[in-house]
């Protein structure tokens, strides 16, 4: 089991990433467009670089939603690789069967 205070904060980030999400967007939307005056995009960068750093998508970390583990997720499943294989034994997951050779 993954550290409460760890899971916590990568739940707190997922809220700020989502809550900002579309203000960020248009504001890098406004820096990268190179038709636009100098002044303004300086000025968008600015506003973008004021915002929470937590609010940025790459901060947030994909944890397994069971055991709260950082490393070995699965992404469609969001579950890591050892909770998987528990579950797995356990009968919980439709044509999971444990290899052995």
């Amino acid at each position: 089991m993954a550290k409460l205070s760890a899971v916590n904060k990568n739940k707190n980030r997922i809220k700020l990433s989502d809550k900002l999400y579309k203000k960020r967007q248009s504001l890098k939307k406004i820096v990268m467009d190179k038709k636009l005056p100098l002044e303004e995009r300086f000025k968008a960068q600015q506003k973008l670089s004021q915002l929470p750093r937590n609010s940025a998508k790459t901060r947030v970390m994909n944890r397994c939603e069971i055991t709260g583990r950082p490393h070995g997720v699965y992404r469609k499943l969001k579950i890591s690789r050892i909770a998987l294989r528990q579950l797995g034994l356990q009968g919980k997951i439709p044509g999971l069967v444990k290899s052995s050779w």
